[in-house]
C-alpha cells in the first residue's frame, strides 16, 4: 500500500537507530543516538549523516518489519531465505509460521507474502529516498561527484536485487512468452509527498522483460561505480561492491537465458580456465572447505555479498537464522541446538542418490537428531549457529554460484569440457577424492550441475529461484510446484536412511505451472489504494 511508504511528508524514510560502523577490524552494528524520521535536509548535509542513511537502507533490507511491528526478516533476511525454501520442496515445515507458503495456501490478505511485497517495495523506496538525497549533496556541496556515485551505485544494486525478489513471486519467469508476461512495477521515484504517490501509482506492471532490462541498467551502473574492494575486512562483504554487482548479474541472465551473457560476466570474475578460479576483481575464490563462508561470515574468500547481522542488530529472537533453521534440542550435538523447530531438510533431498554419503556437506552443514534406537529423527540444515546472539549473516551471493552458473551457462551451448572444470571446482571440495569427475563428463552435464546447485544452495533459500525459472524446461523443469512431504508422515525410524530410502508418501499436492498458485498475488493492501495494480492483479485473485 503505497502510502504505507511514507512515514510523514518531507522526511526520509530511513530507519537510522542502527548503523554500520567498524570496531576492532570488523564490520558490526552498533546501537547509535536514534535519527529515525530525520528530515531529509538534515539527513544529507554531512557525509556522517550520509553514511547512516545508507546503512537504514541496509537495515530495511536485512530487518524490515511485519504487520507494522518489529522485524521479521523481510525482505532479504530469514522470513525470505525460509520463504524461498518453503515454497521448495527440499525443507519441510515443521511448524504453524510458514504453513501458508509451504501448503500453497496464500491469497491477497494472507500475511507472508503481503509481507514480502510491502518490505520489498518499503526497501526500494528507501533507496530511491537515498539516491535523491546523495544527488542533493552533490549539488550543495556536502561530498564529491565520485563519491556520491558509489553511495548511488550501492543503492541501485539494492533496488535491482529486490525488484528481481519481486519477479520471483508475482510474475512468470522469463522463459514464459519471453518475458512478455506482466511483471512488476519498477519505481525509482521516491516516494516523499503526495505527488510523488500519484505519479507511483500510474506506474504499471510492464512485462518481465522491461523488468529485467530495467535491472540490468541498474547493476551496469553500480558495476561501474562501486569499488571493488573496501578498506575494512568483513565490509567488501556486508557492503555493495562492483564484484557484487557483477555477480548478481550472472544470475540475471541466467534467468533470461542469455548464456553467454552469464559467461561474459562470470569472466570478469574469473571463471576460465580449468582449476584455481580466482576473481581479479574482489579476489573471491572457493573456500576450502564449504562450510567456512558460514563459520566465517565476514573473514572468508568466498562471500560476494551478505546482508550482516549482529547482536545488536537481528530479526530477534524468534526470527533469526538460527532460530528459523535450527533444532531446540540436538542428539548427539548439544551445541546445535537452540533453535525453534520451525524446517528440517527433507527426505526428498536428503535420500537422493547423486548426492553421496560421505559428502562432507552432510556432516559440516547439517546435523541429525537421533533417537533412542539409533534411527535419524530429523535432519536440520546447519548453516546459521549463532543460537546465542543471533549475528548469522543472511548469504545473498558467493562465488560458488558465480562458478555454477557459469558451468550451467558452457553446458547449455555445448561447451562441456569448460562447464566441467567449473563443476568439479564447487563439487571436488566437498566428495571424497575417488568421486571426483575428473575428465570424464556425466552422460548429463546440466543435470549433473543443476544437482550440485541443489545440493550446495541447500537452506539458502536458492531453491524457489530455480523452480521458477526451469518451470517450463521440457527436460529439466517441474513444470509448476512439487509435491512436497508432510511432517506427519515421516517414520521417526526409517526417513532418512541412505542405505534403503523409504518411499514416503507425498501428501502435500503439486501444484501446475498453469495453477494461480504458482504466482502470489498482488496484496489486497496495494490493489485497494491502487486503481492501477487493481487492473493488473495476477489472474485467479
Amino acid at each position: 500500500m503505497i502510502h504505507k511508504y511514507i512515514t510523514k511528508q518531507s522526511s526520509v524514510l530511513l530507519p537510522l537507530i542502527i548503523a554500520f560502523s567498524i570496531l576492532s577490524g570488523c564490520s558490526q552494528f552498533i546501537e547509535l543516538q536514534p535519527l529515525d524520521n530525520l528530515s531529509e535536509e538534515v539527513a544529507f548535509d554531512t557525509p556522517g549523516n550520509i553514511e547512516l542513511a545508507i546503512n537504514g537502507v541496509y537495515r530495511a533490507a536485512t530487518i524490515g518489519e511485519f504487520e507494522g511491528g518489529g522485524g521479521r526478516g523481510f525482505p532479504f533476511g530469514s522470513a525470505s531465505i525460509q520463504q524461498g525454501e518453503m515454497r521448495g520442496e527440499d525443507m519441510i515445515n515443521l511448524q504453524q509460521s510458514f504453513t501458508t507458503t509451504y501448503e500453497g495456501a496464500h491469497s491477497t490478505v494472507s500475511v507472508l507474502n503481503k509481507n514480502h511485497w510491502e518490505q520489498l517495495y518499503k526497501m526500494i523506496n528507501e533507496a530511491n529516498v537515498f539516491i535523491d538525497g546523495v544527488r542533493r549533496a552533490v549539488e550543495n556541496g556536502v561530498i564529491v561527484a565520485e563519491v556520491a556515485l558509489a553511495y548511488e551505485g550501492e543503492a541501485r544494486f539494492l533496488r535491482a536485487l529486490a525488484h528481481h525478489e519481486l519477479l520471483l513471486h508475482f510474475s512468470r519467469p522469463f522463459a514464459d512468452d519471453n518475458g512478455n508476461k506482466p511483471g512488476v512495477p519498477y519505481r525509482t521515484v521516491a516516494i516523499t509527498s503526495n505527488g510523488a504517490i500519484d505519479n507511483n501509482v500510474t506506474v504499471g506492471r510492464g512485462t518481465v522483460a522491461a523488468a529485467y532490462e530495467n535491472i540490468l541498467v541498474d547493476l551496469d551502473f553500480a558495476e561501474i561505480n562501486l569499488p571493488n574492494t573496501r578498506a575494512v575486512v568483513g565490509v567488501s562483504i556486508s557492503r555493495a561492491t562492483s564484484g557484487a554487482a557483477i555477480a548478481l548479474k550472472t544470475r540475471i541472465k541466467l534467468h533470461q537465458q542469455d548464456y553467454s551473457g552469464v559467461i561474459a560476466e562470470a569472466n570478469k570474475l574469473g571463471a576460465i580456465g580449468t582449476s584455481n578460479f580466482s576473481s581479479p576483481i574482489g579476489a573471491y575464490t572457493l573456500s576450502i572447505s564449504p562450510d567456512e563462508p558460514f563459520v566465517n561470515n565476514g573473514g572468508n574468500s568466498e562471500s560476494i555479498f551478505s546482508f550482516a547481522m549482529s547482536g545488536l542488530a537481528n530479526p530477534g529472537v524468534t526470527n533469526s537464522l538460527s532460530s528459523t533453521f535450527g533444532a531446540s534440542t540436538a542428539n548427539p550435538d548439544p551445541g546445535a541446538s537452540g533453535g525453534r523447530n520451525q524446517v528440517s531438510t527433507s527426505p526428498i533431498l536428503w535420500n537422493v542418490s547423486y548426492w553421496l554419503e560421505d559428502d562432507l556437506r552432510r556432516t559440516l552443514l547439517h546435523f541429525r537428531q537421533v533417537n533412542s534406537d539409533g534411527g535419524y529423527r530429523l535432519v536440520y540444515n546447519n548453516k546459521y549457529r549463532s543460537f546465542l546472539i543471533f549475528s548469522d549473516w543472511a548469504p545473498i551471493l558467493r562465488y560458488a554460484e558465480v562458478l555454477l552458473n557459469a558451468s550451467e551457462a558452457h553446458a547449455r551451448l555445448g561447451n562441456n569440457a569448460q562447464s566441467l572444470s567449473l563443476l568439479n571446482a564447487v563439487r571436488d571440495r566437498s566428495v571424497p577424492n575417488g568421486a571426483s569427475f575428473g575428465t570424464t563428463a556425466p552422460e548429463d552435464l546440466i543435470q549433473a550441475v543443476l544437482n550440485e546447485q541443489r545440493i550446495e544452495f541447500a537452506g539458502e533459500g536458492r531453491r524457489w529461484p530455480n523452480i521458477h525459472r526451469l518451470a517450463l524446461d521440457a527436460t529439466y523443469g517441474t513444470n509448476g510446484i512439487p509435491a512436497k512431504i508432510e511432517f506427519a508422515s515421516l517414520d521417526d525410524q526409517n526417513s532418512f536412511d541412505l542405505a534403503q530410502p523409504p518411499n514416503i508418501s507425498r501428501n502435500i499436492v503439486a501444484l501446475p505451472y498453469n495453477s494461480n498458485l504458482f504466482l502470489w498475488p498482488i496484496p489486497e493492501s496495494e490493489v485497494l489504494s491502487n486503481p492501477t495494480l487493481a487492473a493488473e492483479q495476477n489472474p485467479g485473485y
